[in-house]
């Protein structure tokens, strides 16, 4: 009996450190980083390959460093000429540091999507319909600019 019991301790014992171990070994794959904290303060990103990690005191954030899209629902826009106009887009984006992704915003798929629609607003708002329908070029050119120019703090090229 005493054996068993001796045997029992052993297969928890072994259970224990594999489960310790399996939770500090990550496999990042080429497309992925992972932002790493350690009690509570990053360390960087790390990958790709395998990674180890501190169990209990890190803490990893899995950050896809592939380009996304977004698609916005249809935006009804008041023109400069006070024409109201109903616009569909998307907007794709990148992750270009995936340290700025995690630490500076909560969900940038989110406020990008916030970003793009409150901004599609004021640039059509500040020209006439004619244009609006002439010129969407030069509109998605304007986006992008103002877009970038929010979206890079967060690490995200639109």
């Amino acid at each position: 009996m005493p054996a068993l019991l001796g045997f029992g301790y052993l297969v928890a014992g072994i259970i224990v450190a594999i489960s310790i171990l399996s939770s500090a070994i990550k496999i990042v794959r080429e497309y992925q980083r992972l932002v790493v904290f350690r009690l509570g303060r990053s360390i960087g990103k790390q990958g790709p390959g395998v990674v180890f990690l501190l169990p209990v005191i890190d803490r990893a954030v899995w950050v896809d460093l592939r380009e996304f899209f977004l698609e916005i629902p249809s935006q009804t826009c008041i023109t400069k000429d006070n024409a109201p106009i109903n616009i569909d887009f998307l907007i794709y984006f990148k992750v270009f540091d995936p340290d700025l992704s995690v630490i500076q915003v909560t969900d940038f798929a989110g406020a990008a999507r916030g970003i793009a629609t409150t901004t599609l607003r004021a640039v059509v708002g500040d020209i006439s319909l004619d244009d609006v329908l002439a010129k969407r070029e030069q509109i998605n050119q304007v986006l992008r600019t103002k877009l970038d120019e929010v979206t890079e703090r967060w690490g995200v090229k639109v």
